[in-house]
C-alpha cells in the first residue's frame, strides 16, 4: 500500500507547554484514523500541524513523500482541512463561496460547477445553494465546510470533529462520504468525541493524550482488550441448571456470567479452539441457539485506556 501521509517525531511547543509529543505514524490511501482523547489533548494542534498551517517545533509531516512545509509546500494543495469552527465569508452564499474556492485552487470554471453541484448533492445543500452564509444554521455551516474541504479532491482529508454540528441524518449522510473516499483512495484523520460514528468509519484508531498516543489499533481489534482471549455470547433453548455445570468444567474458560438462557464467558481467541468448543457443548447435551464473539465498544476500550481530562 503507498503512504500518502506521514507523521514523523512531530512535536509542537507552546512555551512549556508540550501539545503534541514526538508522534510518528503513517496512512495509506483508503485508511482512515479516529482521533480520540479529552479536551485539550493535543488533537487539533496535531491535526493543524499535519496540513502545514502551525510549523512543529521539530520533525515534520509529509504528504506522499514531501515535506508539508517547506520548498514543497505546493503538496498543501493536496490537503483538505475542515476546522471545527471553519471561517467563512458571511456576505457570499453557497454558490458564490465554493466558487471562490475553487478558483482559489485554479479549478477550470466548467470542471468546478461540475464539482459543486456533485458535493451541493452529497451534502444536501442543493435547495441551498443561493443562500446566504450568515442565513445558515450551525449544522448547515458544517456542511459547507464538508463542501468546500472535498471540493479540491484532495488525497489527504483532515477533519476536526466534523460529526459535531450535524443531525442524526446528517452524521449517516457523513459516514457514507467517509466511505466513498476511502474507496476512492483519501488518506483520512478524523477527530471526534461522537464514539459510536467513528467506530463505523474508521480502519485505525488513536487514543491521545497530553500530546501522546496511548494506544494506536486497527479499528477490528479494538473490540478485544487481549489478543488471546476473546468474550464469548452463548443463548440456549432454555435455562436449565445444569447447563451451567457444563460450561463451568471446561478448561481455560474464566468470568463465566448468566442471566436466564444467556451465558457470557471469556475463552481463547484462537477460531479453531471456539469452533471445538461449539463442538463439545453439543454433543454435551447444550441445545445452543447462539454462539458468538462479544464485541467491546469503542467507548468502552476509550474508558478501559485510564484517560483523563485534560485541564
Amino acid at each position: 500500500m503507498t503512504i500518502i501521509l506521514e507523521s514523523k517525531d512531530v512535536r509542537v511547543e507552546f512555551g512549556s507547554l508540550v501539545a503534541v509529543r514526538d508522534l510518528s505514524f503513517q496512512l495509506a490511501g483508503g485508511e482512515l484514523l479516529g482521533l480520540v482523547g479529552p479536551n485539550g489533548a493535543g488533537k487539533t494542534t496535531l491535526l493543524r500541524a499535519l496540513a502545514g498551517l502551525h510549523a512543529p517545533t521539530r520533525g515534520m509531516a509529509y504528504i506522499m513523500g514531501k515535506p508539508v512545509l517547506g520548498k514543497h509546500e505546493v503538496v498543501r494543495q493536496h490537503v483538505g482541512f475542515a476546522p471545527d469552527a471553519p471561517p467563512a465569508y458571511e456576505e457570499l452564499t453557497i454558490q458564490q463561496f465554493l466558487l471562490f474556492i475553487a478558483r482559489s485552487y485554479n479549478i477550470e470554471p466548467s470542471d468546478a460547477s461540475e464539482r459543486i453541484d456533485f458535493w451541493l448533492e452529497q451534502l444536501w445543500l442543493t435547495e441551498k445553494r443561493e443562500t446566504l452564509i450568515k442565513e445558515l444554521s450551525r449544522g448547515m455551516r458544517q456542511r459547507v465546510t464538508l463542501a468546500r474541504t472535498f471540493l479540491p479532491k484532495p488525497h489527504v482529508v483532515l477533519l476536526d470533529e466534523p460529526l459535531s454540528g450535524l443531525d442524526p441524518a446528517g452524521r449517516i449522510q457523513l459516514r457514507g462520504v467517509l466511505a466513498m473516499l476511502r474507496a476512492q483512495g483519501c488518506a483520512m484523520v478524523v477527530s471526534s468525541h461522537i464514539l459510536s460514528d467513528l467506530e463505523e468509519i474508521a480502519s485505525h484508531v488513536a487514543i491521545i493524550e497530553h500530546g501522546s498516543i496511548l494506544r494506536w489499533t486497527p479499528i477490528a481489534d479494538i473490540h478485544h482488550q487481549e489478543n488471546h482471549r476473546r468474550t464469548y455470547h452463548l443463548t440456549t433453548l432454555d435455562d436449565k441448571p445444569q447447563y451451567i455445570s457444563v460450561i463451568e468444567a471446561i478448561e481455560g474458560l474464566t468470568n463465566l456470567s448468566h442471566n436466564g438462557r444467556t451465558m457470557q464467558f471469556d475463552y481463547h481467541a484462537e477460531e479453531d479452539k471456539a469452533a471445538r468448543l461449539l463442538y463439545d457443548l453439543v454433543n454435551d447435551g447444550l441445545p445452543v441457539i447462539h454462539f458468538t464473539v462479544a464485541r467491546k465498544s469503542l467507548e468502552e476500550a476509550y474508558l478501559k485506556s485510564g484517560i483523563k481530562q485534560v485541564d
